[in-house]
């Protein structure tokens, strides 16, 4: 991966966008794999904002733990559904690499929560989404270490039926033009291919 950036010296942030299977995991797992490689008493820490909302889902998270942990041995994997500014200011070090995988269930977290047991004043607040929101921003260019962000590109198909799945869809091409901005790299992934957009 010749775009990956291996001084310590330089921390640098990249998002990584495309659709599902795209390879934009993988790649992101390239990164950190290559940023350990590089030199000695480097980490990698995986910051999964993923949940077990049904069995299917359980299934799948373990699946990506086995996978990733025999493609990155040594990554140490955290699982921060929402918290996600917090996240970076704990594990972010200049030896240390955080991949987060990925913004678009961090904001279904927010947006669409499933714990269909919590009470409605549980449910948290476009206010506490708005301020997430703005202190992730605030983080993600200052960090002391590379973060590589993990999303999705919705955008494409056809405009969605229904109110909150609109408001889902650009909400999240929002956040991801957002997030682009304050990065100094962006890739979208087709079939395992990369396309350098910053």
């Amino acid at each position: 991966m010749n775009t990956l950036n291996n001084s310590a010296s330089q921390p640098w942030q990249e998002l990584i966008l495309g659709g599902q299977k795209s390879g934009k995991t993988r790649r992101a797992e390239q990164a950190a794999r290559a940023w350990m490689d590089g030199a000695q008493g480097r980490a990698a820490v995986y910051v999964a904002t993923g949940q077990a909302w049904d069995a299917e889902m359980q299934q799948r998270i373990e699946r990506h733990q086995v996978d990733r942990a025999a493609r990155v041995p040594g990554m140490h994997t955290v699982e921060v559904p929402r918290q996600l500014a917090q996240a970076l200011q704990t594990h972010s070090t200049p030896q240390t690499l955080v991949v987060v995988d990925c913004l678009t269930l961090w904001l279904t977290n927010w947006m669409m929560p499933m714990n269909t047991e919590s009470h409605e004043d549980n449910q948290p607040s476009a206010h506490d989404w708005s301020a997430q929101r703005a202190l992730f921003l605030d983080v993600l260019p200052r960090c002391p270490g590379p973060v590589v962000v993990v999303g999705n590109e919705i955008g494409l198909g056809v405009i969605p039926l229904g109110k909150e799945v609109r408001a889902f869809v650009d909400a999240l091409g929002t956040l991801n033009q957002d997030v682009a901005s304050v990065c100094k790299r962006a890739t979208l992934m087709a079939a395992g291919l990369p396309l350098q957009l910053k």
